[in-house]
């Protein structure tokens, strides 16, 4: 730590599975299972999808405890690549986590919060643009957008203790709402109808092809259509790892992070499932996109792919809209702070290895790094404006993926490398529940390679052009 500010030690368990829940739970789970429905055509390979996704993303947990359990420092991800590797590939964490995957991620979840906003505040619309030229947009959405971001990083500069306030109220808010909304849908919005439809095609998996021809799925053909579906659900499934950025803030981190890890992922994982089964038994999962009634578009072509809405539109007519609209604005809300809490941690870790922005690596009187949370929050803006975040994202899925099987990769190699470092957890299940989750990361990596090649270069490239800036770095 630099200077005479020293980080505060005032996340306990609560609070860090709050930020676990909190950042991974945005506007995702409301919305992608319609592109899901739209690769797989049948409910239980819908579920299928969210299931193996479940498990990855515990079992990737369950292995990241024993990590965090080794080096308790701010940094988390950053620095378990640069000790089980070398500073380099920690540094290519870390620059992809800048220019795309964290700041990306907040900016995709600032403009849902924006967009949603509108659908409150009529004012708030996206046809509604002030400023256009090339990629740049700038009107209403952006604003609002911006001007979340703006505020939760101000908030975050005065302490932790004010972020993890506003992180608790926000994730104990989501999780109530999800639940109710759950119940009601259990309860209330089960469609026999289209219960009946979906059993009928429940393991009969399909996809539109060409001119609207329905295609049959088996062998290879079903293989690359989970994986391809899978970029949503591990998406909304993300952040989970945010927490171990904070681990200098965090109370007994070697005991919290583990534990926090596990809980926050498993929570997660079951209330995404039980939502996922509000959409089968309240929408059949195919549709036709000209249908004019909610339930013949079925959740393949639900309006704007806002299942949640569809889902609950016959309990509560016109007002499902503003409904989860509200819903969404809290949830997305309570996710951007998580994740603009946790990411200036990385940046921080790196300026103290020398390896960013010297200034970056300094705590502020309140014992945070507030330059690199304003660095952060200024870059994310502007990938607001530029309106190119969402394709961003989609162009990292592939690096993200990569640097998560290095990581777990890294459990084995410290474990020769460094057999005698204090290991206060051990991975539940190792060797077997770590190497499950690399063979199904890798096998989702061929799928994309091979499937969707849109997805894999660009971020590689990302990740490539931060080598010579790394030995510019050094150099200077």
């Amino acid at each position: 730590m630099t200077g005479e500010h020293v980080f505060q030690r005032r996340l306990n368990l609560f609070d860090s599975t709050a930020i676990v829940v909190g950042s991974m739970i945005g506007s995702g789970i409301f919305i992608v299972s319609a592109d899901i429905a739209r690769m797989v055509g049948s409910p239980g390979w819908l579920m299928m999808v969210w299931i193996i996704t479940g498990f990855m993303t515990v079992f990737a947990a369950l292995s990241y405890g024993e990590l965090a359990g080794m080096f308790p420092k701010a940094g988390g991800q950053y620095v378990y690549l640069k000790e089980a590797y070398n500073p380099l590939t920690g540094f290519l964490y870390g620059w992809t986590l800048f220019m795309v995957i964290q700041t990306g991620t907040i900016a995709a979840v600032a403009m849902a919060f924006a967009k949603f906003s509108g659908v409150l505040l009529p004012g708030i619309a996206e046809n509604i643009v002030w400023i256009k030229a090339g990629f740049f947009k700038f009107g209403p959405v952006q604003l609002v957008a911006i001007a979340s971001i703006a505020f939760l990083t101000w908030i975050n500069t005065l302490g932790v203790q004010e972020g993890k306030k506003v992180q608790n109220a926000f994730t104990s808010g989501k999780f109530i709402l999800l639940v109710l909304f759950i119940i009601i849908g259990l309860g209330f919005a089960s469609n026999i109808s289209a219960i009946n439809i979906n059993n009928l095609v429940f393991w009969n998996p399909e996809r539109e092809g060409a001119g609207g021809q329905d295609i049959p799925l088996a062998g290879m053909a079903l293989v690359a259509a989970i994986g391809m579906a899978m970029v949503g659900s591990l998406f909304s499934s993300d952040a989970w790892n945010n927490i171990t950025f904070t681990a200098g803030e965090v109370i007994n981190p070697k005991k919290n992070i583990p534990l926090s890890l596990f809980l926050g992922t498993l929570i997660v994982t079951i209330l995404y499932l039980l939502a996922n089964i509000v959409y089968i038994t309240a929408l059949p999962v195919r549709g036709a996109p000209e249908a004019a009634d909610i339930t013949a578009r079925g959740m393949q072509y639900a309006l704007n792919d806002r299942l949640a809405t569809a889902s609950i539109s016959g309990i509560f007519g016109n007002y499902a809209v503003l409904i989860m609209a509200a819903f969404i604005v809290i949830s997305t809300f309570g996710c951007n702070n998580g994740l603009i809490l946790a990411g200036a941690r990385v940046y921080y870790a790196m300026a103290t290895d020398k390896i960013f922005f010297k200034k970056v690596g300094t705590l502020n009187e309140n014992g945070v790094p507030a330059t690199g949370l304003v660095i952060q929050g200024i870059w994310a803006g502007l990938l607001c404006l530029s309106g190119t975040y969402g394709q961003l994202l989609d162009y990292v899925v592939f690096a993200v993926l990569i640097f998560y099987v290095l990581t777990i990769f890294g459990l084995f190699r410290l474990r020769k490398k460094r057999p005698d470092i204090e290991r206060p957890y051990k991975a539940f299940g190792y060797p077997v529940i770590p190497l499950v989750y690399i063979i199904l990361a890798l096998i989702v990596l061929i799928i994309l390679f091979i499937y969707k090649p849109e997805y894999t270069w660009p971020g590689l490239i990302i990740v490539i052009l931060g080598i010579p800036v790394y030995f510019l770095w050094n150099k200077k």
